[in-house]
């Protein structure tokens, strides 16, 4: 894992085409960011990213002939 520490306003490149930016510190121990990405590339929250596995696992292990 790469750790880094930036400041308000600064800015880091993760690949060629997505920019995460420091913009703001919320009391003391949460920061606010901002991602710039091709519309292509999804961003999400991790809670989110694991729902979304976990029900397309789900989706995936359904018998196609119990459908309606």
């Amino acid at each position: 894992m790469l750790v880094l520490t930036r400041k308000i306003g600064e800015t880091f490149v993760v690949g060629d085409d997505i920019k995460v930016t420091i913009i703001d510190i919320i009391g003391g121990n949460k920061v606010r960011v901002g991602i710039e990405a091709p519309q292509e590339v999804p961003v999400y929250r991790q809670e989110i990213y694991d729902q979304i596995k976990a029900e397309n696992a789900a989706a995936a292990a359904v018998d196609p002939n119990q459908l309606p």
